[in-house]
């Protein structure tokens, strides 16, 4: 298989279908109609996908209830934990952590390092990150039972109550990107309203939704300012959805499609200009049609058909970071940095939100003596327990060094990334055959996954 690439504009739609044989997690891209397999019998009917921030990962519920971790760039997969079919897996706005609820606790998955922590939370679900990176939303219950609204710091410090709910269960909790209202539905499923929440002042407001109270799946827009969603209506013989979009105070209710199955769900186009929707039940509880329906009021158009299709989530627009390049003939190594960033010397560049440094280590022939030995330094350069993950860069033989918690703070959050070189480089009378990237956790793996040898 290959890797796909995308227009950040107009983003692409990773769904789920069976077209391939399997449930398995696809990719189509609206520019050009292309769709294509990024997973082989790793699916299940059950598995949505949910993309990172930065929109080159994928996270979804597999095979045997397992969470996989997609990369779209080189289709490797890491299978990360084990948990509930259709829990809410949410990416941190940095796209490092994965937060998600099982078993009573609040997990936070460090997708760098491959570590986690949680935070106790008896019957807590919907877990989701709030812009800021450091608290987190979830719903649990009270101490009669009923559910409510809370917020945490990622520490597990500082948890608040925001709601006074007394409509019994929420569900489909869901906050808006900008951190500042949620969206639930409740009481069930026969029943299904949609309510919002102002986190700030409290304020609860209720929408309109569909002629039956059968409104499902809502999904925020990406500026905040709107809902779509799934209401179920009825006309003799058959149950079919209405596509629906209305404010966050539900004061500008709007039909823009309809579908044949009973409830779809609905993404949101990365401009918030577009929704795709699913249909093609023709009395089946599985869709086989993706279409995309223009919010200006144009007609909707049917872009996939075949095989069941499960799920669908469109890609987040991606802030593109200014860049500049680093290019050593010295080090024989080139790689983009944030252009915001200052180099101090050849060898190093820094910035307030952090830094690289590079060399190169002449050494034995296996790499993982030389990640070892980097890693576990008497010095402690990286705390006590540093994690050491294998990789392959540019075809090469390669480890990132991540580090443990307790990293002295001089450190300012260093990792490392070691490259065995395609061949051996001579730096005056040394040949070298590895290079070492230093830079702070948060950009050695988006600066280490852009590295070229010259």
């Amino acid at each position: 298989m290959q890797a796909v690439s995308h227009d950040p504009l107009q983003g692409r739609i990773a769904y789920t279908s069976d077209r391939g044989g399997t449930f398995d997690i696809w990719l189509y891209r609206p520019q050009d109609g292309l769709h294509f397999q990024l997973t082989i019998g790793l699916g299940a009917e059950f598995s949505v996908p949910y993309w990172s921030p930065d929109s080159r990962s994928i996270a979804f519920i597999g095979i045997g209830n397992v969470v996989h971790l997609l990369d779209t760039v080189t289709l490797a997969v890491a299978r990360i934990d084990q948990i509930e079919p259709y829990t809410l897996l949410d990416w941190s706005p940095d796209g490092r952590f994965l937060a998600y609820v099982k078993n009573g606790r609040i997990l936070i998955y460090d997708t760098f390092s491959h570590r986690s922590y949680a935070i106790p939370e008896e019957g807590a679900s919907d877990a989701q990150w709030f812009p800021s990176g450091t608290e987190l939303l979830f719903a649990a219950p009270d101490t009669t039972g009923i559910t409510q609204l809370f917020r945490i710091r990622t520490d597990g410090t500082n948890r608040r109550q925001i709601t006074q709910n007394t409509d019994g269960p929420l569900h489909d909790v869901r906050l808006s990107p900008d951190g500042a209202v949620a969206l639930y539905t409740f009481p069930g499923v026969s029943i299904s309203i949609i309510s919002t929440v102002d986190l700030a002042s409290g304020t609860i407001y209720r929408l309109k939704g569909g002629p039956l109270a059968k409104n499902f799946l809502p999904t925020w827009s990406p500026d905040s300012r709107s809902i779509a969603y799934s209401a179920t209506a009825y006309k003799e013989p058959n149950y079919y959805s209405l596509i629906q979009i209305d404010s966050r105070t539900g004061q500008n209710q709007r039909t823009l499609a309809a579908s044949d199955c009973f409830a779809t769900p609905v993404a949101w186009s990365p401009d918030g200009g577009k929704i795709a929707y699913l249909s093609g039940c023709a009395g089946a509880t599985s869709a086989s049609q993706i279409w995309i329906v223009d919010i200006g009021g144009m007609m909707p158009v049917k872009v996939l058909s075949g095989g069941r299709i499960t799920a669908l989530q469109w890609s987040p627009r991606v802030r593109r970071v200014p860049e500049n390049i680093f290019t050593s003939s010295v080090f024989r190594v080139s790689f983009p940095y944030p252009a915001t960033w200052r180099r101090v010397s050849e060898e190093r560049a820094e910035g307030t939100d952090g830094f690289f440094q590079v060399s190169a280590i002449s050494a034995g022939d296996r790499i993982a003596d030389v990640c070892s030995s980097e890693a576990f330094h008497p010095l402690m350069p990286y705390g006590s327990s540093p994690r050491i993950v294998m990789q392959t860069i540019q075809t090469r033989e390669a480890c990132f060094i991540f580090p443990s918690v307790d990293q002295p703070a001089e450190m300012n959050k260093q990792a490392a990334l070691i490259v065995r070189y395609p061949r051996p480089v001579q730096i005056g009378e040394t040949f070298y055959n590895y290079f070492i990237l230093w830079a702070d956790v948060n950009h050695i793996r988006q600066i280490g996954g852009q590295l070229s040898f010259l």
